[in-house]
């Protein structure tokens, strides 16, 4: 004969179905109807809304956000802070130091260092994002579909991908941007995003692996969800938060690859304005120098570091393990 069970126990076994949330709040005595004259229920915040109330008293996350939405705002409107012309030079005045109007001298041609160090955020920041975004779509599309249906799939995309890691990024992008020249940023974020995508290939894949497992995916698939709609709808939005926080610190990687290849005289073209052109352009001078040199160096270093600050608090504000 079985044995009488209490409430106590009927509330803990109706707490583990659809309804489980309500009867264990009732079990501990709390109520979850609203206060009267209140609009706002108790509900518990997201892993997003939590990762956002972190972010919002990361003083790292302040300084970082603020320093590129600067850089952003630069790009989009360079002459609000720099009224010149990058490519306007006097020779009269080459490698002269600062000036009034000009703050930060000028360099071997007598062009203006200030105009074109401002102008000079637009090059790279369009290349950062840009193959920032490439990089992010096709890697995640890649590497989740792979995870998902897994098979001859999976096993094609993890060997191509290994051929991709064994290629020397610079030696690549001196191969690719030799055979495909060109004066614009565009040849520069087609090759980021060639030899980029297998990194967050793989890093969606194991996250896509790791959110297929769960119990919710595992329900919707035994109520009859679809495939598409539990990779939109179920594990993409629990498995992006990985490719967000490495996404983040690739992006101030890749504006330092296209200063590198543009350095090497690959990259970027005159005449369009670069860090990496003024900063190769001012290494044989140097000694006699410094300044031209110094800013377009310094700019760069700076935007390098606030993503890279940014990916890091990022990643402290998504990943459950730290909180």
């Amino acid at each position: 004969m079985p044995e009488p069970t209490s409430p106590k126990d009927d509330l803990a076994v109706s707490g583990a179905g659809a309804g489980g949330a309500m009867d264990l709040a009732v079990a501990e005595g709390t109520s979850l109807e609203q206060p009267p004259g209140s609009g706002k229920s108790d509900k518990a915040r997201s892993l997003w809304s939590d990762a956002w109330h972190d972010l919002r008293r990361n003083p790292v996350f302040i300084v970082s956000g603020l320093i590129i939405a600067f850089l952003v705002f630069i790009s989009l409107w360079p002459s609000a802070i720099a009224s010149g012309d990058p490519l306007a030079c006097d020779l009269a005045k080459a490698q002269q130091g600062s000036q009034p109007g000009h703050p930060f001298g000028f360099n071997g041609q007598g062009c203006d260092v200030y105009t074109r160090t401002v102008y000079g955020a637009r090059a790279s920041v369009t290349v950062g994002v840009c193959a920032t975004l490439g990089v992010a779509l096709l890697g995640s599309l890649l590497g989740g579909l792979a995870g998902f249906f897994g098979g001859w799939f999976d096993s094609l995309l993890s060997r191509i991908t290994d051929v991709f890691f064994a290629i020397p990024v610079v030696l690549g992008g001196l191969v690719f941007l030799s055979v495909v020249p060109g004066t614009t940023v565009w040849p520069v974020i087609a090759f980021i995003v060639l030899l980029g995508w297998p990194q967050i290939a793989r890093i969606a894949r194991g996250s896509v692996i790791t959110a297929k497992q769960n119990d919710y995916v595992q329900a919707a698939r035994a109520l009859g969800a679809g495939n598409s709609r539990m990779l939109l709808r179920h594990i993409s939005p629990n498995a992006i938060a990985p490719v967000i926080v490495v996404a983040t610190i690739a992006l101030g990687t890749y504006i330092a690859l296209e200063a590198t290849l543009s350095y090497l005289g690959v990259g970027l073209r005159p005449p369009t304005v670069s860090w990496g052109i003024d900063i190769s352009s001012a290494s044989a001078y140097v000694r006699n120098a410094p300044h031209m040199l110094l800013w377009p160096a310094g700019a760069l270093a700076i935007t390098v570091l606030a993503f890279i600050m940014l990916g890091d608090a990022v990643r402290d504000a998504l990943d459950p393990k730290l909180r």
